[in-house]
């Protein structure tokens, strides 16, 4: 499996491609904002085309820039309970930071939803661009969030060895945290239950793409990371 990752313009949000190798249909993982440039030369540079955007959660960070990477004719797929974000994700963040986005990038900052949005559901399995990933509901950082998980690792992107699996995590797990549940949506008692309920069963050979920062394990995580210490799975 080929995966290919870079930090959006602004808070630092990694953008997956994942792909069965070049030249072939790929998924676009949370594009945020001012991807589209760096976007288009990845997808030139290996040949790639879009067949879907996979979605982790509805934050402005993970999905500013779905619609135009869409393009009219590519899905969005997100968790039914994050449906609602896509209507006006701006509408979120407050006045302040939209002017501080407007400010950075020199122009408006505007919103349309995508044309197609499919909704995605606990347990489901996507079969999407050569690719089949199962959908792990995990709360707690919006009501939607999930993770997507594939049984393959990406040649160049595993920092070990004996992996066989690939969680992409959104916000849900990081390298060493969590994400944050203080925002409209999330839930601190959610969060535990998805830690306990869905991460914690993940297994020490998983690969963990994170939605801010390095990627990491596992393994890693269950035995460094504070906020999954003292849970049973």
């Amino acid at each position: 499996m080929l995966a290919l990752s870079f930090p959006a313009a602004a808070f630092d949000t990694n953008c997956y491609v994942l792909a069965p190798g070049p030249g072939e249909e790929c998924l676009v993982v949370d594009p945020g904002i001012g991807v589209e440039d760096t976007l288009a030369e990845v997808l030139r540079e290996h040949r790639l085309r879009p067949a879907a955007v996979l979605l982790t959660h509805g934050h402005l960070d993970h999905v500013y820039s779905v619609t135009p990477v869409c393009g009219g004719t590519t899905a969005a797929y997100i968790h039914a309970d994050d449906r609602y974000r896509l209507e006006d994700p701006l509408a979120s963040v407050g006045p302040a930071m939209v002017a501080m986005m407007e400010a950075q990038f020199g122009r408006s900052a505007t919103w349309a939803e995508p044309e197609t949005v499919v909704d995605v559901a606990d347990g489901q399995r996507l079969e999407v661009a050569g690719l089949a990933l199962d959908v792990l509901h995990a709360p707690g950082h919006t009501e939607g969030s999930v993770m997507f998980a594939l049984d393959a690792v990406p040649d160049g992107l595993a920092p070990g060895e004996g992996l066989d699996r690939t969680v992409v995590s959104g916000d849900v797990l990081f390298a060493g945290s969590i994400g944050r549940t203080d925002l409209p949506g999330g839930d601190t008692a959610a969060m535990q239950r998805s830690l306990r309920d869905v991460v914690l069963p993940l297994a020490d050979s998983t690969l963990v793409l994170t939605g801010h920062g390095p990627a990491t394990t596992m393994a890693r995580e269950r035995g460094t990371n504070p906020y999954l210490r003292g849970l049973d799975a």
